[in-house]
């Protein structure tokens, strides 16, 4: 039987639209599946207009089940044009809903159904489509049952063996999960091929992609010695650039070997890059598909930060092959414990194939700036929800990015040893099982010997823990006293203290050294740590590492942070100390608070710190590059309960032309030493590219003129999309001429690259000019902008979501864009229409004349009739 469902309680805007809202599940209500399908069989006649698919599935009754003798199969859009009960036709099958609903006696039946699919019709992108002439899939969450009809959850696994027939010159090459057994010529033109994939798995892991495509192959030999085949297949002419994509997949195959003893499994390892894709990738069992921009590279067209995406998107997705396929989740209400564990796993293997250190710094700004706003807002949800009403909307930051935390404290409390333990007793235990995340957590407590009772609530608390910091002396002690709050969120007002582990060290002001890192857990709601042997008082270096996902409330002197900044040995503390003198100097100057002395005083202290960093010879670039980054606009939001967007981007932009204007000759210095290195791939030249982007931003804020004639430069001058579109994004924030000649050729030199294309419409969309929205409204009607291709529409209007100039204009055009566009997008892609729901579900932390037309616009959304479950629900939980 399915998991249960309840009626919601009816919402204002759920009346406002004049239909019901979609039913609740709940994680309570879970019970194991009433029917067990041991094998699947598949038959694909394809087509792009229409395909004909026969699924003939072996049930058997689940001893651990409750449901009687009928077997429910989930469809979605489908309907059956026969079915079959050991081989007779049965009339007596019913529709309830979208399901099917079979009656049977026995133990064991073989049940076969037909269905006819028009995959070029499928504009929502899941199941199977058409993508410019080829045919793929895509099934996670609920992809499968628009298929064929299937008891369409995670914890019923099966092994699939696939048959595809199609034309051979339309479909040269036919793949699917697992190993290929056979294939060989049909009549009139045709050709079939034979899949079989002999490790059980749950529908959302199917995959099948038939098209004209060419290979780059590789082998790979695994540390018992197998030798398996690799393939990443691309259209012809996009072979060139799958070389680093192939490299990152050999790197991914040896180091999970090596950290967490993973082997893989199959004879061949499949990846396709497909352009029309709502996800960045997909983990299928032996058959990744993957969304373009994340396979295709070279230095002409992608940036070092798309080479670092490649890197560890390939990554995530072979690292699912453990964690996630072997053992997958029981119910989507554990979607965190393939999610958050692989997210961990992913940037353990960027940070040691790169920059440890600015891989952490780069993983808790993408925490600060989506997952801290989303624990704060409306959509708020703990890693383990307790209820969705549709599943596709808790693909987030929390369950992926706060679940990767969570865990990795766990392996900070635990030691690198010992969590290894704790692994390899998990995959050990649920290896071919549909598991819990109580199960991951249990086989830490075993495997590490920590007792996780309390930190159990990780995983069902909501919210952002807010920890208090006063640091005191007592004659030679340093007494530190830290209190705990977890803030109310949606459905849960009152909250437990957790266990928040926390890395510090304690700096001599007069030596600027320390006496030993410590690692403290505070467990209680306040608590106080002595420290021995301090005469004088330290300063103190807290969340070293960023031990934990926390919020660190600790307003310190403007002269400690200037010491920390110049003195920390700990590069993620280095970098807190600047980014915190800025947003101390910065939230008292949007509150009003400053007076103009204290203005100056604070801004000649962020020019003294961020100076150190530019002249430091013993700092890397790549560190250099991200210490001079300022914080961002949304994480500065995030320090008010309510939010002047206008204030926040003026007094931002304020300190960055006056940090251009009196560091200038440090930073022209900078831009000339980083322009003489040629382009590598090695770190030091990734670097000297870093800081020539992050001095030229600098330069421009300060001196428009002089920073759009280097700018200019650099791009005539460039040999590598670094340097290009690190000088363009300059440009496009300027007026001049040279703002237009650059876009020009910048769109005559790439318009055959549909990725570049994109940087092309984001470039623009996030420009910090006066008449941005004019922009994007002529950007939206160009013959190449398609709102069928989730990578356009997201790098032309998920990029004006972050610009400051288009969606909070004061005007309030900006909320009206983007509520146009979710009621347009909904009825073709309810997933894609439904990421740009949170934007607008941010009106509470936002000033009431924003607030108000933000409420608005999803007002006007909700009364959409026929919404969509996905839309739906972020609207209801945003309004309600």
């Amino acid at each position: 039987m399915d998991i249960a469902s309840r009626p919601a309680e009816p919402t204002d805007d759920a009346a406002l639209a004049g239909i019901a809202p979609p039913p609740v599940i709940r994680r309570e209500d879970y019970v194991p599946p009433a029917w067990l399908i041991p094998e699947v069989a598949l038959d694909f006649k394809l087509g792009l207009d229409a395909t004909h698919v026969t699924a003939r599935l072996s049930v058997m009754r689940n001893t651990a089940g409750k449901g009687g003798t009928t077997l429910r199969l989930n469809g979605d859009q489908i309907a059956p044009l026969a079915v079959r009960v050991d081989g007779h036709d049965v009339n007596d099958w019913r529709l309830d809903g979208p399901d099917l609903l079979v009656e049977l006696s026995g133990e064991r039946h073989v049940v076969e159904i037909e269905t006819a699919l028009n995959p070029a019709a499928n504009s929502q992108l899941m199941g199977l489509y058409a993508s410019n002439g080829m045919l793929c899939t895509q099934c996670e969450a609920e992809g499968f049952r628009r298929i064929t009809f299937f008891p369409d959850r995670p914890d019923v696994l099966s092994t699939y063996t696939v048959r595809m027939s199609g034309n051979k010159a339309e479909f040269p090459i036919l793949l699917a999960n697992g190993n290929c057994m056979a294939s060989g010529p049909g009549e009139n033109g045709m050709h079939w091929a034979e899949w079989h994939d002999p490790w059980p798995k749950p529908g959302y892991l199917f995959a099948l992609v038939a098209g004209d495509l060419v290979a780059n192959h590789a082998t790979f030999e695994t540390m018992s010695g197998r030798k398996v085949d690799l393939n990443i297949w691309v259209r012809p002419g996009d072979e060139a650039r799958t070389e680093h994509a192939m490299q990152s997949l050999i790197n991914s195959m040896k180091w999970d070997e090596k950290v967490f003893g993973r082997e893989y499994d199959l004879d061949l390892f499949n990846i396709v890059a497909v352009s029309d894709f709502n996800m960045g990738a997909m983990e299928n069992k032996g058959l990744n598909v993957f969304n373009t921009r994340y396979v295709l590279a070279d230095p002409e067209t992608a940036t070092d930060a798309d080479y670092d995406a490649v890197e560890g998107v390939i990554g995530h997705e072979y690292f699912h092959n453990w964690s996630g396929n072997r053992v997958t989740c029981r119910d989507w209400f554990q979607l965190s414990l393939k999610e958050g564990f692989t997210v961990l796993r992913d940037q353990m293997f960027s940070a040691d194939m790169g920059s440890a250190a600015v891989k952490r710094i780069e993983d808790v700004r993408v925490l600060r700036g989506a997952q801290f706003s989303e624990d704060s807002g409306p959509l708020a949800h703990p890693i383990r929800p307790d209820t969705y009403q549709e599943i596709s909307n808790f693909y987030t930051t929390t369950i992926y990015n706060k679940g990767a935390e969570v865990i990795r404290m766990m392996r900070t409390m635990a030691g690198e040893e010992r969590f290894r333990k704790g692994t390899d007793l998990y995959f050990e235990r649920h290896d071919g099982e549909a598991a819990t995340c109580e199960d991951f957590i249990k086989a830490m407590e075993d495997g590490t010997g920590l007792d996780l009772t309390q930190f159990r609530l990780w995983y069902s608390q909501a919210g952002t823990p807010q920890v208090a910091v006063e640091l005191t002396q007592q004659g030679e002690q340093a007494v530190l006293a830290l209190s705990q709050t977890v803030p109310p969120t949606p459905g849960q007002p009152d909250k437990q203290p957790m266990p928040i582990p926390l890395r510090l060290a304690l700096f001599d002001r007069h030596t600027g050294r320390h006496g030993g890192e410590k690692l403290i857990v505070l467990d209680k709601e306040r608590d106080t740590f002595t420290f021995d042997g301090f005469p004088a008082p330290p300063v103190l270096s807290i969340n070293r590492g960023f031990s934990a996902p926390v919020a660190i409330q600790y307003p310190r002197a403007t002269d400690d942070l200037v010491f920390l900044a110049a003195h920390d040995d700990d590069p993620f503390a280095r970098y807190e100390a600047l980014q915190q003198l800025v947003v101390q100097h910065l939230v008292a100057a949007i509150s009003g608070t400053l007076d103009e002395r204290a203005r100056e005083a604070g801004r000649a202290a962020i020019s003294q710190a961020l100076g150190s960093v530019i002249e430091d010879p013993a700092l890397d670039d790549l560190m250099r590059g991200e210490l001079m980054i300022l914080p961002s606009e949304a994480y500065l939001a995030e320090q008010f309960p309510v939010s002047d967007p206008g204030a926040v981007h003026k007094e931002r932009q304020a300190l960055k032309r006056w940090l251009g204007a009196h560091l200038a000759e440090p930073l022209k210095a900078l831009h000339d030493r980083a322009l003489a290195v040629p382009y590598s791939r090695d770190a030091a030249a990734r670097g000297k590219r870093k800081i020539k982007t992050q001095a030229l931003v600098l330069i421009a804020a300060g001196d428009p003129a002089e920073g759009g004639r280097r700018a200019f430069a650099q791009y005539n001058a460039a040999d590598n999309m670094t340097d290009r579109q690190g000088a363009l994004k300059v440009l496009v924030d300027l007026e001049g001429p040279e703002r237009e000649q650059a876009l020009a050729d910048f769109r005559a030199r790439y318009g055959q690259n549909a990725l570049v294309v994109d940087k092309w419409f984001s470039l623009q969309a996030g420009a910090l000019v006066p008449n941005v929205l004019d922009h994007i409204a002529v950007l939206a009607q160009r013959p190449d902008f398609t709102i069928t291709n989730p990578n356009r529409v997201r790098a032309l209007y998920m990029t004006a979501t972050t610009n400051p100039n288009a969606f909070h204009h004061e005007s309030g055009a900006g909320y009206r864009m983007i509520g146009d566009l979710i009621r347009r997008l909904d009825p073709i892609n309810a997933q894609t229409a439904a990421r740009f729901v949170p934007a607008l579900g941010r009106w509470r932390r936002v000033e009431p004349g924003r607030a108000g037309i933000m409420r608005e616009e999803l007002e006007r959304i909700a009364a959409l009739p026929g919404l969509s479950r996905d839309v739906r629900e972020q609207v209801s939980k945003s309004l309600g």
